[in-house]
C-alpha cells in the first residue's frame, strides 16, 4: 500500500513539473510572438520610409528623363 501512495506522490509531483514547464514554455512563446510582432512592424515602417524617399527623390530629381534608381545617391 506504501508503495502505491509513493508512487501517487512522485506521478503527482511528475505533474505538477511539467505543468511548470508548459508554463514556462508558453511565457517564451508569448514572448517571442511579441517580438516577432515588434520586428515585423519596424520593417513595415521601413519599408514605408524607403518608398517615401523613393518618391522624393524621384520628385525632386535633377535629371527628370531618367529614372532615380539610376542617379547615384549621395548622403
Amino acid at each position: 500500500m506504501g508503495d502505491n501512495h509513493e508512487m501517487a506522490r512522485n506521478l503527482e509531483q511528475l505533474l505538477e513539473s511539467l505543468i511548470r514547464m508548459v508554463g514556462n514554455a508558453n511565457k517564451n512563446v508569448d514572448s517571442l510572438q511579441r517580438r516577432v510582432s515588434q520586428l515585423e512592424w519596424v520593417l513595415k515602417e521601413q519599408q514605408h520610409e524607403m518608398k517615401e524617399r523613393d518618391n522624393l527623390i524621384r520628385m525632386y530629381s535633377t535629371h527628370p528623363h531618367e529614372s532615380s534608381q539610376n542617379i547615384p545617391l549621395r548622403f
